[in-house]
């Protein structure tokens, strides 16, 4: 699937009043960038959308390989959509499978749909509104594989997203074996994964974490994968995932995840 043009396009975003500008990645063939008020959010591969860029948005890639199975559709939601990119991957991954995405900025979502057109044959629905007020909606929907919540960003956190109520509600919507994932951008301090990781182990049954190994060594800000689990964690699923990394990868559960959450 083609751009539907190429270069550099911008689009003023109404909600927080920030520009959009997608761009060429002149270093990766095929590749755009989606950049908001100026900084990096997306990567998106339209000549192969099975490859990610970005190492978080990999990680996520891989749980729901685990979680999901190999090759049969399946259904997600997705709560934030960026430029679609894990959309792109499970469509090109799981040809066929049914995905809600959910996005607050119509404009955005607009935007890219418009310069990024997603691959034939996809089945998505967008919702243009708050990511809690839209699992409401959804909860007529038959139950999710996966529920993928990209939306934090800093120690600032929407309250009515980032508690266990909310998470209860995600969770509602899942399947018996689904998984809900939650990537976490935070500070070396690790103040909002603590949080996150406390509410979620209050809604799920089990939680672990994936990151690169030194973000939990608090050494710098980056991304954390927290995922909750209607079932206990399968041990071999740590195994697996560090195995695929990106290297150097750590996952922790249980008395290893107490480390970081208190």
């Amino acid at each position: 699937m083609k751009p539907h043009d190429s270069g550099h396009a911008a689009r003023f975003l109404r909600t927080t009043g920030q520009h959009a500008s997608i761009e060429q990645d002149e270093l990766v063939g095929g590749s755009f960038i989606l950049s908001i008020g100026g900084a990096e959010q997306s990567h998106v591969n339209l000549a192969d959308p099975a490859e990610i860029f970005y190492e978080y948005l990999r990680r996520i890639g891989h749980v729901v390989d685990l979680a999901a199975g190999s090759d049969q559709p399946i259904r997600a939601l997705h709560l934030g959509a960026g430029a679609l990119t894990l959309a792109r991957y499970i469509q090109a991954t799981r040809p066929g499978s049914e995905q809600h995405a959910v996005e607050l900025e119509r404009e955005l979502l607009d935007f890219v749909l418009q310069k990024l057109p997603m691959p034939e044959g996809t089945k998505l629905t967008t919702h243009i509104g708050d990511a809690r007020d839209a699992l409401a909606g959804l909860s007529s929907e038959a139950a999710f594989d996966v529920v993928i919540l990209d939306i934090f960003s800093g120690p600032e956190a929407p309250a009515h997203i980032a508690c266990r109520e909310f998470y209860e509600e995600a969770a509602a919507l899942l399947t018996s074996d689904g998984v809900l994932i939650v990537n976490v951008g935070d500070e070396p301090a690790l103040t909002l994964v603590r949080s996150q990781v406390l509410a979620l182990r209050e809604a799920m049954t089990d939680v672990a974490a994936f990151a690169e190994a030194g973000m939990f060594e608090g050494r710098y800000p980056g991304n954390i994968i927290l995922v909750g689990t209607r079932r206990p964690w399968p041990a071999e699923w740590t195994a697996e995932l560090l195995a695929r990394g990106p290297h150097p990868a750590a996952v922790l559960h249980g008395v290893d995840l107490d480390r970081i959450s208190g």
